[in-house]
């Protein structure tokens, strides 16, 4: 039998305004906990409901360093960048964008929900980029709903969509630059699971609805709380009442790691550098 993972520590998220003033719970990063690496910040926007003209969005914003997932489970983003890429984003769509050596970037509510208002509640994970892979060139992936993934159970009880990683026979269409793991697992009461997961992956769980018990026996991990797991190769993940959450697992990076705002890197001097390439126009602007 393969060693369970039990949780090691349970992680509270706390409110946290970003963008153009829209509200996220965030359990990570905050203070005593920078990172689980590679993974750099896990942030879920609402849900909420916003009134006619009253959605808010990230306007003109840098990158570097780093890969950001949008994953919408409700609502609409239209997105834009220095390149000139466009596009949008419906319920149940995923962005992977990899920053690399820097773009200018949007991400708004689409015209439609701007104008007339509607739910949003999604996700955006920050996975951050090895040494050698900083200054690549930014690249986008993106999967509508009907491309990406799903599995369930044999009783139906445990269903998954896959954005990255592997799952009950199924296997995400997303490149990864690292080995990574980016399940979102809905469980009816009643519903167990056992996913493996190699024992070199850090790993966490973040549970946005319901109540999750994680490990064995099983640890009750509720609603806006994030696991960090500990060592072994299986998680075992169940549920009496309806539950939703995400499950995160990566290989660390190990290296040096700083942070300033949008700016992720090995070394301070980089951070500088990145800054200055911004202030000086050098990642570009968006073209409208």
């Amino acid at each position: 039998m393969k060693n369970q993972r039990d949780v090691l520590r349970l992680v509270f998220s706390h409110r946290q305004r970003e963008g153009g003033g829209f509200i996220v719970r965030r359990p990570f990063p905050a203070v005593g906990i920078t990172q689980v690496d590679p993974f750099l910040l896990v942030d879920e926007l609402g849900p909420i409901d916003y009134a006619p003209g009253k959605a808010i969005g990230a306007p003109d914003h840098p990158h570097r360093g780093f890969e950001t997932v949008t994953y919408v489970l409700e609502g609409e983003l239209e997105h834009e960048d220095s390149s000139g890429e466009r596009g949008f984003l419906g319920a149940g769509d995923v962005q992977w964008m990899t920053a690399g050596r820097g773009v200018v970037h949007s991400e708004m509510p689409s015209r439609r929900l701007q104008e007339g208002g509607g739910r949003v509640h999604g996700f955006q994970v920050w996975v951050n980029l090895p040494r050698k892979d900083k200054f690549i060139e930014p690249r986008y992936q993106e999967l509508k709903a009907g491309q990406i993934p799903k599995a369930q159970t044999a009783d139906g009880l445990a269903k998954v969509t896959l954005i990255a990683g592997e799952a009950l026979g199924a296997k995400a269409l997303t490149e990864t630059r690292t080995p990574l793991v980016y399940q979102h697992w809905s469980l009816s009461p009643g519903a167990v699971v056992e996913q493996p997961l190699p024992g070199s992956f850090n790993g966490v769980v973040y549970v946005f609805e319901g109540e999750a018990h994680v490990g064995e026996p099983g640890r009750a991990v509720k609603e806006g709380t994030m696991a960090i797991l500990g060592l072994g190769e299986v998680v075992k993940l169940s549920a009496q009442v309806p539950t939703q959450l995400l499950l995160l697992a990566g290989v660390p990076l190990n290296e040096p790691m700083v942070r300033w705002g949008p700016f992720v890197m090995n070394e301070p001097f980089e951070l500088e550098q990145a800054a200055a390439d911004f202030q000086t126009g050098k990642m570009g602007s968006i073209p409208r």
